[in-house]
């Protein structure tokens, strides 16, 4: 005689690991886009000094009109989704899939990596037009060295040492703390390290990114969020309940945003590649 056995489904979902939004910290810079896809900034150009002149007219020099550039942003990122649920479906599958369970897995799977990863894409690309950038493999002996070069050439750069912050991989992260020219300089940003959260290399925040959100063979980027700009014009969930054709819901997601790096102030990122 047979013995048929229940399966039962249950209510938790196996989601993928997820992370929060990384990205949010390192821009800092506030422009108005309301109103207006593209906005214009200036850029003054500074004036050669002379020496004064103590006899004679214009003595401190003659009157020349203050120059300037301008550059253009544009926001182009202009994203979405949507997905229905039947109804049929929801109640036959022990009602897992509804539209919140919808929101969160579209928001921590798709639309988090993809924006952190748009943003950290344009801070290497700040870097890179900066020629702020580096190459070179990273090992336990020499992490902590390659992070002090970044802050040289942010130094020589004139940003200011108050406020910078760093994506940094976890392959960098391991090096730093097996890095003993590390450990001997800064036990207290070590042990910050260790316990998970925001720790800090020589003053600067320390934020521990992953592949998927980092450029490829990115060990770390330094930068100063306030050269950085990043307007979101539009962030919209809608969910509708039973919409023409559909029996059940239909949730859908736009997003208008994008990111910049000012042009004075691209020389305030620094991309360290290891390849």
């Amino acid at each position: 005689m047979a013995i048929n056995y229940t399966t039962k489904f249950q209510k938790a979902l196996d989601q993928r690991y997820t992370m929060k939004s990384l990205s949010d910290s390192f821009f800092g810079a506030k422009f108005d886009f309301i109103g207006a896809k593209t906005a214009k900034v200036y850029n003054l150009t500074s004036q050669a000094l002379g020496d004064y002149a103590r006899t004679g007219a214009n003595r401190y020099g003659t009157p020349a009109e203050l120059q300037d550039t301008t550059q253009e942003l544009e926001i182009t990122r202009d994203r979405s989704f949507a997905i229905t649920v039947d109804k049929g479906n929801y109640i036959q599958q022990n009602m897992v899939k509804t539209a919140a369970n919808v929101i969160k897995i579209q928001n921590d799977e798709r639309y988090v990596p993809e924006t952190d990863l748009y943003k950290f894409t344009v801070l290497s690309a700040g870097a890179t037009a900066a020629s702020q950038v580096a190459t070179a493999a990273i090992t336990a002996s020499n992490a902590y060295e390659k992070f002090l070069d970044g802050q040289v050439a942010l130094d020589n750069a004139q940003v200011s040492r108050t406020g910078r912050v760093a994506i940094v991989s976890p392959a960098f992260y391991k090096f730093i703390k097996l890095d003993s020219s590390f450990t001997k300089a800064s036990d207290l940003a070590m042990k910050t390290l260790i316990n998970g959260q925001v720790g800090e290399i020589d003053g600067v925040k320390i934020v521990l990114g992953y592949s998927a959100i980092l450029p490829a063979n990115t060990s770390f980027i330094i930068t100063h969020p306030t050269g950085n700009v990043c307007p979101k014009q539009l962030d919209e969930v809608k969910v509708h309940q039973d919409p023409p054709g559909v029996s059940g819901i239909l949730v859908e997601a736009r997003w208008i945003y994008d990111a910049f790096v000012l042009e004075n102030k691209q020389v305030g990122c620094y991309w360290h590649k290891i390849a």
